[in-house]
């Protein structure tokens, strides 16, 4: 069983070992946002899990459960009592209330973040939402049994009944030392955060308890069953995707672009623009999230017949006009540039060549985030899969691959919620992650690029490069990097 707590619901994913789905269900989730801030309800999070858990359980009834992983959005937390109970709302992943703490956290941790090879937290981070909690409620922090959760935690501490240590990966953005796989002490401490509110820190994939009678009489997950210690949303759909061995990469395409791969060394990034999980063999998971994405076709052709537009496309790629599709101002990968605003090179004639300079800015923005990882000495070799909502679009997918020049995998589900019955698969039957994703995730399509079109796209490649360059977002280091490994 995997459970992926998403922002907008709860997927829950029963699964057997050669990937075949048993059952699933979803359950909404709703949000409050005031200006910078955004939160949610830990107790809707649970109710949407025993709701979606008992829909999926109730189309598969007597088959036994082997294991259960959850994921959640990274950097989301919340203080909890010693009986797991809420005491704050859940500060969700893209909560910005953080940003003085966020500069007295840089300030403090500059060195760790830098030997971590991020560099800088942002505001969004776990740490200096923490740090403004232990501002804002210092009562709460300091009282007898308070507990730092991240999202998945909380589910995890209502499955078992009782405290669980955290794992690696959620842990990331709350500074957790990944190197030595422990909280930097001194670093806390001077931060003014008790170390009591940190819970114990286990790698993703271990076994951390076995499912409470009261989750099971709620949620109807057989008591016993094994809980596995998750990882972030973004790993999780790594795992799922099973790019799992050096080399290989998982590009995500929806509203807006992810990046993510398996290192055997931790990657240094002076920008700060990628940053590194640990993965449960401990190994290293860089990755980027570009502000990049299809929301602009969302945004600036909301209605039209995207089936249309993209056969007319076809008739205009490579085209001579390119967007850089800039979803909201300001960009994070391959570049940070707050000042970084969507613009279009040359002016689109119609429909139909404004979507296909869409198309082709991002598949340029993309073949950038993979000469700016292997600039810092990222292997790129591996597999790479396609996923995310992008890839219902063959044309696009095959852009892409044209783009970068090398084949691609379209897996036939890669959802997070699948990447954690991976892991939970992985866990109860003592194999790696790797040898139970080589099982479950299959490959419906792979598109290998055109070889009459090897040469047609690096001219508007050059152009869209230069375009970043001349605006003052693109370093010419990296610019000159792009241009040479044409």
């Amino acid at each position: 069983m995997g459970i992926d707590l998403g922002t907008q619901s709860v997927r829950v994913l029963l699964v057997d070992d050669s990937g075949t789905t048993l059952g699933s269900a979803t359950a909404p989730l709703t949000s409050i946002r005031k200006g910078n801030r955004h939160e949610q309800d830990p107790e809707q999070w649970w109710g949407a899990v025993v709701a979606a858990s008992r829909e999926a359980l109730a189309g598969v009834p007597g088959v036994p459960v082997r294991g259960v992983a959850v994921d959640g959005t990274s950097g989301t937390i919340l203080l909890a009592d010693g009986h797991g109970n809420p005491l704050t709302p859940g500060l969700m992943y893209d909560d910005g209330r953080a940003h003085l703490e966020a500069d007295r956290v840089n300030d403090t941790g500059g060195p760790t973040w830098a030997a971590l090879g991020y560099q800088r937290m942002q505001p969004s981070w776990a740490l200096p939402k923490l740090v403004w909690l232990q501002a804002h409620h210092a009562a709460l922090v300091k009282a007898p049994g308070t507990q730092l959760m991240h999202q998945a935690d909380f589910i995890n501490r209502r499955l078992a009944g009782h405290n669980i240590p955290t794992d690696l990966s959620n842990a990331l953005k709350t500074g957790v030392h990944l190197m030595e796989e422990s909280w930097p002490e001194g670093l806390l401490d001077t931060l003014g955060v008790p170390q009591s509110v940190l819970p114990p820190l286990v790698r993703s994939g271990t076994v951390i308890a076995g499912v409470g009678g009261d989750a099971a009489v709620q949620a109807g997950i057989p008591a016993g069953t094994p809980v596995i210690s998750g990882a972030t949303d973004g790993c999780a759909a790594q795992i799922g995707a099973g790019a799992l061995s050096t080399g290989d990469w998982n590009s995500v395409v929806g509203t807006t672009l992810i990046l993510k791969g398996v290192s055997d060394t931790l990657l240094q990034d002076p920008l700060g623009v990628v940053y590194s999980h640990k993965g449960p063999d401990g190994r290293w998971l860089p990755g980027g999230a570009s502000s990049s994405g299809a929301g602009l076709i969302a945004r600036d052709l909301a209605g039209r017949d995207l089936a249309a537009l993209e056969e007319a496309a076809r008739t205009v790629s490579p085209g001579s006009v390119v967007t850089y599709p800039l979803v909201s101002p300001g960009e994070r990968f391959p570049f940070a540039a707050p000042d970084a605003r969507e613009f279009t090179l040359g002016v689109p004639g119609s429909d139909a060549e404004r979507y296909a300079a869409i198309l082709q800015g991002l598949a340029y923005i993309e073949r950038l985030c993979f000469d700016y990882l292997a600039s810092l000495g990222a292997s790129t070799s591996g597999r790479l899969t396609f996923t995310g909502g992008a890839t219902k679009s063959r044309y696009w997918s095959q852009l892409r691959a044209d783009v970068l020049g090398r084949a691609v995998e379209l897996p036939g589900n890669s959802e997070p919620a699948l990447g954690m019955a991976v892991l939970a698969a992985a866990a109860v039957s003592g194999r790696s992650a790797a040898e139970a994703a080589a099982g479950m995730v299959r490959i419906r399509d792979t598109i290998s690029p055109r070889p009459e079109y090897a040469d047609r796209f690096g001219p508007g490649y050059l152009m869209f490069v230069s375009g970043l360059e001349e605006r003052g977002w693109l370093n010419p280091h990296t610019a000159a990097y792009a241009r040479s490994n044409l």
